[in-house]
């Protein structure tokens, strides 16, 4: 597929690399095309572009950008760019204040996911909940143990749930179908579960794991 990546942060690049390992047509879209000149000389299967740009380029697309952001990144991106096209939400609403006891603060509440604002503003838009319960070094071809960490996702177009989990079976992970939108008010607060042991310890390397 042609993926276009929303976001040219650590999570951004991780992922565009992901998708070029496996394949994929990438473009990594940012407002500072300088600023990745070096990283893109390095990469140079992923191709650079503006947000509008990497939105139409796109079959399906990723919005990997501070929460915050979110809103504002898929405006700029274009509602016409990203119509009826599958977008990966990998967002978290995580707030501009710094964690507490290593629990970090959220701009939403658990009546209203940031990816149901997204929804509601961009309804021609599929939007999956997904790679937002992980970190970066973890989202491609993760290595535990004896065991695929499970890949916990949402949202309400069942086949752009199946598009995404077939990109996840890609990058090695098992995927869990919890439902439709609203179920990301309960998928983006593990964002907030995976950071705690983080914080508190200072270890990054883990991931979730559903026993059935």
């Amino acid at each position: 597929m042609k993926i276009g990546v929303l976001g040219s942060g650590d999570v951004g690049k991780v992922l565009a690399k992901g998708f070029v390992k496996h394949g994929h047509e990438v473009m990594l879209a940012t407002r500072e095309p300088a600023r990745l000149a070096q990283w893109g000389r390095e990469n140079p299967k992923v191709r650079i572009g503006s947000l509008p740009d990497t939105a139409r380029f796109a079959q399906l697309a990723v919005l990997a950008v501070k929460g915050t952001a979110a809103v504002a990144a898929a405006r700029e991106a274009g509602a016409g760019n990203l119509e009826a096209k599958v977008v990966i939400d990998a967002t978290n609403p995580i707030a501009e204040a710094p964690p507490s006891n290593g629990v970090l603060k959220f701009f939403t509440n658990l009546d209203r996911s940031l990816m149901e604002q997204l929804q509601e503003e961009f309804p021609r838009v599929r939007f999956v909940k997904a790679f937002n319960s992980v970190g970066n070094a973890r989202m491609v071809n993760p290595e535990f143990a004896g065991a695929r960490p499970t890949m916990f996702i949402c949202g309400n177009d069942a086949p752009a749930k199946e598009t995404v989990r077939g990109l996840l079976d890609q990058f090695g992970w098992e995927t869990e179908d919890m439902g439709m939108a609203e179920s990301a008010r309960a998928i983006e607060p593990l964002g907030m579960l995976w950071c705690i042991r983080g914080f508190l310890h200072n270890q990054w390397g883990h991931a979730f794991k559903l026993l059935k």
